[in-house]
C-alpha cells in the first residue's frame, strides 16, 4: 500500500462495523499538489481511507483470512474539507445489499463533530494472502489498535 490512511483503530465489531482515525499531516505529499498554498486533503483520499479501514474489518473478522477490494462508490456526500492539522473520524458500517457476492458498507469522516464526508461503497472480499502476508498485517493491526506497544 502506498499511502496508510488510517492512523488508529479505536474499536470495531466483526462483521459489522469499526472507527478509526485519520490525522493529516502537512507532511504528506499529496498536499503539495492538492493545492499549492492552500492544502486540503483529496475527496478520494478519504475513501480511500474508508476502503482501508474495510479492509482492517474485513481482516479481523476472518482471523486474517480475508481483505476488502472496492469496485464502486454508490453515493459519495462532500460536507467540507479536511485541512492539514485535522484529526479525521471514520467509521464503516456493512450494510444489507441485494447481491449476497457484493458487501456493501456505509462510511462517515467527520472533524470536531463536523460532518465532512458520507459515502456508500460495494466491494469483494479477495484473500488477504493474495496481496500481503497476514501475519505481518495481523502484527500492524495490533499497533493500529494499541494491543502492542511500539
Amino acid at each position: 500500500m502506498r499511502y496508510l490512511l488510517i492512523d488508529h483503530i479505536t474499536e470495531w465489531e466483526n462483521g459489522k462495523k469499526m472507527k478509526g482515525i485519520k490525522n493529516v499531516a502537512m507532511s504528506e505529499d499529496f498536499l503539495e499538489f492538492h493545492f499549492p498554498k492552500n492544502p486540503i486533503m483529496p475527496g478520494v483520499m478519504l475513501l480511500e481511507a474508508f476502503t482501508q479501514l474495510a479492509g482492517w474489518l474485513e481482516a479481523v473478522s476472518s482471523d486474517f483470512q480475508n481483505w476488502f477490494l472496492i469496485n464502486s462508490v454508490r453515493k459519495s456526500n462532500f460536507y467540507g474539507f479536511a485541512l492539514p492539522g485535522d484529526q479525521v473520524e471514520i467509521e464503516i458500517e456493512s450494510l444489507s445489499g441485494d447481491d449476497p457476492d457484493l458487501i456493501l458498507y456505509r462510511g462517515l469522516g467527520t472533524v470536531k463533530g463536523k460532518k465532512k464526508i458520507l459515502a456508500e461503497f460495494a466491494g469483494e472480499k479477495i484473500a488477504l494472502q493474495d496481496i500481503e502476508d497476514p501475519e505481518e498485517q495481523r502484527r500492524l493491526f495490533q499497533r493500529l489498535t494499541r494491543e502492542v506497544a511500539f
